[in-house]
């Protein structure tokens, strides 16, 4: 087997169509862009663009856009040999709404399936999974058969070996929730929030990092105290905790008592949505460079913001010359 990959990441993948207009509702925009989506793909970028070997499993359609992701990811420096597509389902695509600083409503258009989800244990490559230094799954992956079974499979394959990440990536509607982007998943949230805490629990017993904000730490813990969920989080099985605090930073704790609480890094909104995702990315980098926990969360944060600042997400991930630059400005 060649080299093990610094992290390979499990799970959304798609094509974001962004408004190149703020402050439009989407009914009245008219004009468009379009990017590689999803939290798996975007995680796999913003660590490639960190320096780091990466790749990503997934599947597309067997369509155009489906061919536009693998050359993007390509582009990016993503090894895309796990992509594969699915012949009769379409590639996902995602809209968005911009109003800065704080309103950036989601549509996505999955039905009837999304190809991400339609992924079989026997095509993985265990192999490749067990020998990577960070594996990363999400919490969309768990939310329908057969990938949610096929997630279970690659973690048990994993056997917590190296770092083993758990982004708690709650999306209520993907779970029979509501409420379109917001949090609680609308008067169906507490439905939604039942019926994947199990299987969120199932996966942090193979996990060593969990890493969400309050609401998605809620569905794994049913707390919303940061420090409780940060508790549970730990009672559960992982090592490290990692809970964002939006306005209030992000928290740290580690199980052998090694905890952070790093404010935001202020800057001017332009799009939140991708800033989560390079939050993840440039988590894995200071991990596999085995920094203290305050120097990762501070970077994290550093990159998440820089992110928020443009447009895209994907191709707004930072290079480390501009993470390095933006902290040194601080």
């Amino acid at each position: 087997m060649t080299e093990p990959y610094d992290l390979i990441t499990m799970g959304r993948i798609g094509v974001d169509i962004y408004p190149l207009q703020t402050g439009v509702p989407l009914a009245r925009v008219e004009t468009f862009g379009k990017f590689l989506g999803g939290s798996a793909a975007n995680v796999a970028v913003a660590a490639a663009r960190l320096g780091r070997r990466s790749a990503v499993i997934t599947r597309t359609g067997s369509d155009p856009f489906g061919d536009y992701l693998h050359q993007a990811l390509r582009d990016f420096g993503v090894d895309d040999r796990w992509v594969s597509p699915v012949a009769d389902l379409p590639t996902p695509v995602t809209f968005c709404e911009i109003f800065p600083p704080d309103d950036f409503p989601l549509y996505f258009y999955r039905r009837p399936k999304a190809p991400d989800l339609v992924m079989h244990p026997e095509e993985l490559d265990l192999d490749a999974i067990a020998a990577a230094r960070i594996f990363w799954i999400t919490g969309t992956g768990l939310c329908e058969e057969p990938s949610r079974g096929t997630t279970l499979a690659a973690l048990e394959a994993r056997a917590r070996s190296g770092i083993t990440v758990f982004d708690l990536d709650w999306r209520p509607m993907f779970w029979g929730g509501e409420g379109g982007a917001s949090g609680d998943g609308g008067a169906r949230g507490a439905e939604a929030r039942a019926a994947a805490r199990p299987f969120y629990e199932a996966a942090l017993r193979h996990a060593t990092v969990a890493v969400g904000n309050v609401d998605e730490a809620e569905v794994a813990t049913g707390l919303r105290d940061p420090k409780s969920c940060a508790q549970a989080l730990l009672d559960m099985g992982v090592e490290l905790a990692v809970v964002k605090q939006g306005p209030r930073g992000v928290l740290a704790v580690h199980r052998d008592g090694r905890s952070a609480e790093v404010p935001p890094t202020p800057v001017e909104v332009v799009n939140g949505l991708g800033a989560g995702d390079s939050f993840g990315g440039a988590l894995c980098h200071g991990l596999l460079a085995g920094w203290d926990l305050e120097r990762t969360m501070r970077y994290a944060n550093a990159a998440g913001a820089l992110v928020a600042t443009r447009l895209a997400c994907s191709s707004a991930m930072p290079t480390a010359e501009e993470v390095d630059a933006f902290l040194a400005e601080r």
